[in-house]
């Protein structure tokens, strides 16, 4: 077994930052530095992009604080937002001539695997949407 960046224990970053214009640039700074720390670079504007598109869906249509997950394990790397609006965001309403409500489309586009989840009752009223990117198998060097 090689040594690589990422332990069998996932590393968990969390970011929260209101939902003001100037999140969405923070929040995705905050995920290409995660990913770019994590030795995953070539992954990290991809996911910075779709961090962006979901910050910037709370701040148009969510209510409450942007609150952001990011967990690294040796296989993949899951990046969730949370906000306290029960709204689930749909992927298909947007119009040919609609400016908005492409952003999940996108972020089903890059990403491995994406999805949403309406909170426990016990947890409140909101909701978290994430997405996934593999851990490209070449990145676990196996030794020479």
């Amino acid at each position: 077994m090689g040594a690589h960046a990422h332990p069998e224990n996932p590393h968990r970053y969390t970011l929260s930052a209101p939902a003001l214009p100037t999140s969405p640039r923070l929040c995705r700074d905050f995920v290409r530095g995660i990913f770019a720390a994590s030795g995953l670079s070539q992954l990290a504007d991809a996911a910075a992009v779709c961090t962006s598109e979901l910050v910037t869906n709370v701040h148009r249509h969510g209510k409450g604080d942007v609150r952001m997950a990011a967990t690294v394990q040796h296989d993949r790397v899951r990046v969730t937002v949370h906000d306290d609006s029960p709204e689930l965001p749909s992927p298909r309403r947007a119009a040919t001539d609609e400016t908005n409500g492409r952003g999940l489309f996108l972020v089903t586009a890059l990403s491995d695997v994406c999805g949403m989840t309406p909170d426990e009752p016990a947890e409140g009223t909101g909701k978290a949407v994430w997405f996934e990117f593999n851990v490209p198998p070449t990145h676990t060097k196996s030794p020479a």
